[in-house]
């Protein structure tokens, strides 16, 4: 249904796995203990009420920025966040379902 809405409204639909392999940053917004318990090994980790502390520091990384977290709010949080700083941002959403996409 929702690839449905995407042809309809003509809402491009982004291949994360391939963001991935052209050298995307996975940023996993998640706490610290949260991402300790599993992650995109690839990803790195700065919870999401640090993220604007860190914004120099994102800007210097690989774009685009992947944003992750347990279920797409966060992520999407962080998405915005940082597109409002001018940085390309996609939300992966959650991370496992992220592993599995750019895996596949």
């Amino acid at each position: 249904m929702f690839d449905f809405l995407k042809k309809l409204f003509n809402i491009p639909t982004i291949n994360l796995q391939e963001l991935v392999q052209q050298g995307a940053s996975i940023i996993d917004v998640r706490s610290a203990s949260e991402f300790q318990s599993g992650h995109i090994p690839q990803s790195i980790n700065i919870p999401i009420d640090q993220i604007g502390n860190h914004i120099e520091k994102i800007k210097k990384m690989k774009q685009p920025i992947i944003t992750c977290c347990a279920s797409g709010m966060r992520s999407a949080a962080a998405k915005a966040t940082l597109q409002a700083k001018g940085i390309e941002t996609f939300n992966g959403g959650n991370w496992y379902s992220l592993q599995q996409k750019i895996d596949s």
